[in-house]
């Protein structure tokens, strides 16, 4: 196998983009979807209706600084009546106003609104470590951040998710009694420490299966780094794989299976919990990226286990979340025909009008990604929205930051919204030689637009 293919195949857990090699060229759009919207607007398109009405139904937004006054935030609280999982967005991976956006978005549904859990596109295994340093302190947030951010999820190792763990490490030291919780969704690695807790956890409760259990884990626990174990894992022959689902999926059955004890029953469902993170990873690595037919598959699986995990730890601890993701996870509408179905559709499905979308739109700015050649993290600008794009109208109010329900806009904004047409949808990987297109009103049910954005600092290797 090449170091290319080696490389798509952890890579593509985090973003398709870095699958731009092998996509259309420049300008064209991904198999199977839509042709990009024509150039000529409707008249009210071009006219003063559409801006006018989201001057007047959208909110100031005045600063992206999480720290210091959250009052302009007071209207998207009111737009979240009812919602126990929000899903944030980002039209980049790599942008730093999104990711203090959310630090602040964050921050004012903790002290105001009662969320105590933030959920990011990352493992489950990497988010229980992050996890027990919020509310435990376990371990030094550094070493942790090096260690986990490994490989396609890298790029969060940036200063902003630092200043956001590290605020809500402050924040459980001040309320321990009531601590905010860190939570990983995804499905592109478990740790050797979750493997451990499993087992331990077997030859405690059901020492009767703790020989099968170890045998059908032998070998498959991470004995490199994060982004080491990643490529190597990539190398394995698909038949190899495949069976190494096989086997984590028998664990994981064997688990479900056992009668809890008396008073274990949490317990129990945690452990049941981490043996299934332990599967997604081993099903989710077990298809064939080379095989185009499977990348749409694999898409789809990777939204649903990222929806049932979120699911599931809002059932299982109570609290309300705000889940990070990139705008295509979140939306109801994905951008891609790669990306079947989303999290945010699953969560939609499971939740109904509890679960609300929020998207980001931008105008310009930088960001950093990694190079779609080399896997190389650097940082990159675009200068202004594309003609006839939804940036460019969304730009043209006298605001330059604002925040906007879409649900109750003006008729003739909802009218705009639900037409498909270009948008920016930056994703870990670039360049990425498809343009994508978007109806902005069927993905999402609030937008924030900001006018200008900065890419983050980024603080791990390149």
């Amino acid at each position: 196998m090449t170091r290319r293919k080696a490389v798509i195949i952890p890579s593509v857990l985090l973003s398709l983009s870095s699958l731009a090699v092998a996509t259309p060229a420049m300008g064209a759009p991904a198999p199977g979807s839509p042709a990009p919207a024509s150039q000529a607007s409707a008249p009210w398109e071009r006219g003063e209706s559409v801006v006018a009405g989201i001057d007047r139904s959208s909110h100031p937004l005045r600063t992206t600084n999480p720290m210091g006054s959250l009052r302009d935030l007071d209207a998207l609280g009111r737009m979240l009546k009812g919602a126990e999982v929000v899903g944030l967005g980002e039209a980049t991976h790599g942008s730093r106003d999104f990711f203090r956006m959310k630090h602040r978005v964050f921050r004012y549904l903790v002290e105001e609104k009662g969320f105590r859990t933030f959920s990011l596109e990352l493992p489950w295994s990497s988010g229980a470590r992050i996890d027990q340093y919020v509310v435990q302190g376990k371990g030094k947030l550094k070493d942790i951040a090096r260690e986990e951010f490994q490989g396609s999820y890298r790029i969060w190792n940036n200063q902003d998710y630092i200043d956001l763990i590290t605020w809500m490490r402050g924040y459980n030291l001040h309320h321990p009694g009531d601590p905010v919780r860190f939570m990983g969704n995804d499905m592109g690695y478990a740790g050797p420490e979750l493997y451990a807790r499993v087992i331990d956890y077997v030859s405690q409760k059901y020492p009767q299966l703790l020989a099968p259990v170890t045998e059908l884990y032998r070998g498959l626990a991470p004995t490199t780094d994060a982004g080491t174990f990643a490529e190597e894992y990539a190398k394995l022959p698909l038949t190899e794989r495949r069976a190494r689902a096989e086997r984590t999926h028998k664990v994981y059955a064997l688990l479900r299976a056992q009668r809890q004890g008396p008073g274990d029953k949490q317990d129990h469902q945690w452990m049941t919990q981490h043996a299934l993170a332990i599967h997604q990873m081993a099903r989710g690595l077990a298809f064939d990226l080379g095989d185009e037919d499977q990348i749409a598959p694999m898409m789809k699986l990777r939204d649903q286990v990222m929806a049932e995990n979120v699911e599931w730890w809002r059932r299982h601890t109570g609290t309300r979340i705000l889940l990070s993701a990139h705008n295509t996870h979140v939306s109801y509408d994905s951008f891609d025909t790669r990306y079947p179905k989303t999290q945010g559709s699953f969560l939609r499905d499971a939740l109904g009008s509890r679960y609300t979308s929020i998207g980001f739109s931008f105008h310009k700015g930088s960001f950093k990604a990694f190079g779609t050649d080399d896997n190389v993290i650097r940082t990159y600008r675009v200068d202004g929205a594309k003609p006839g794009s939804n940036e460019q109208t969304l730009d043209k109010a006298r605001r330059d930051d604002y925040i906007l329900d879409m649900r109750t806009a003006p008729g003739p904004v909802r009218e705009w919204l639900d037409k498909e047409r270009a948008t920016w949808n930056i994703g870990a990987g670039w360049p990425d030689p498809v343009e994508y297109t978007a109806a902005l009103g069927k993905a999402h049910d609030i937008l924030i637009h900001l006018h200008d954005i900065q890419a983050t600092t980024y603080l791990g290797a390149p």
